[in-house]
């Protein structure tokens, strides 16, 4: 049997040298994955809490809330927060979202608040929220689910949940 094989018209290359270079090209398309996995840097979910909600406008269909968040980062370099998408739900009802409005960064082990317009439709889940609404009179539960989008090459967002109680009533 002949060693050599066709692989254009014309070019003739050795079987063996051809399953050389294919387990060359696997393995360092191994080690490019392993060397990605160690290389990328890891953080720790940072963690948001709602600071302030105050309405800007609206009608009926549609209202639109300036929220101000803090932002907590726990890891040892600083964290550039390309944008941070949000979803708030209030007794259990989500009632509103939204996205940053601008980049920012947030010191290593540090805290940033900052705003972002969230958009509600309260009469779509007027009905729901009214019914659990009642049974909170100084304060209202909260969910603050998103995920923060790093301004890092190769790297994804990083999920998160908050919960907490908005106050209701202000004390003098």
């Amino acid at each position: 049997m002949n060693p050599v094989i066709a692989t254009v018209p014309g070019s003739i290359v050795p079987r063996r040298r051809r399953s050389v270079c294919a387990a060359a090209a696997c393995a360092l398309g191994a080690l490019l994955t392993s060397a990605c996995a160690v290389f990328t840097p890891r953080f720790e979910r940072p963690d948001l809490a709602v600071v302030r909600i105050e309405m800007r406008s609206g009608n009926l269909f549609q209202q639109n809330f300036l929220v101000t968040l803090r932002i907590h980062n726990p890891n040892s370099r600083p964290l550039p927060v390309e944008r941070v998408r949000a979803h708030l739900l209030f007794a259990g009802v989500e009632l509103a979202s939204g996205v940053t409005m601008r980049p920012f960064i947030v010191p290593a082990r540090g805290d940033t608040s900052f705003d972002m317009m969230i958009s509600a439709n309260l009469a779509a889940g007027f009905t729901q929220f009214a019914q659990r609404l009642g049974a909170h009179r100084d304060s209202i539960p909260y969910e603050l689910d998103g995920a923060v989008r790093l301004d890092l090459p190769l790297f994804r967002s990083l999920r998160f949940h908050d919960h907490g109680e908005l106050p209701l009533r202000t004390t003098p």
